[in-house]
């Protein structure tokens, strides 16, 4: 068995050669996203870039919509709603449960 620790998922791990080669896009591609403000990689105290498997995914997320014909103040505004449904959503189930737990409560026991 092995020793091995699965980095957290937002932990920069990877340098940007290594992040532009394992998203299919050039350094230079990676740069400009950060500069339209798409993405912030962690930064090492030395100010080398450092991207998580969070910031991956969101690259590959960013060359769908690329694909798709979007020009990037179009992706921002996609990613941001996106981010912005997925917290309305986990507030709603977080309501439903809370509402469903407290009609539970004020049921009379049998």
């Amino acid at each position: 068995m092995s020793d091995r620790r699965v980095p957290d998922p937002s932990q920069g791990v990877y340098g940007i050669s290594v992040a532009a080669d394992l998203v299919g896009m050039a350094p230079q591609t990676l740069r400009l996203y950060e500069e339209r403000g798409l993405l912030e990689p962690e930064r090492t105290a030395g100010g080398t870039r450092r991207y998580s498997q969070d910031d991956l995914d969101r690259l590959h997320r960013i060359g769908e919509l690329v694909g798709d014909g979007l020009n990037l103040a179009g992706v921002a505004a996609v990613l941001i709603l996106e981010r912005d449904n997925a917290r309305l959503r986990h507030q709603n189930s977080r309501m439903r449960k809370q509402r469903k737990d407290a009609s539970r409560g004020s049921r009379p026991t049998r």
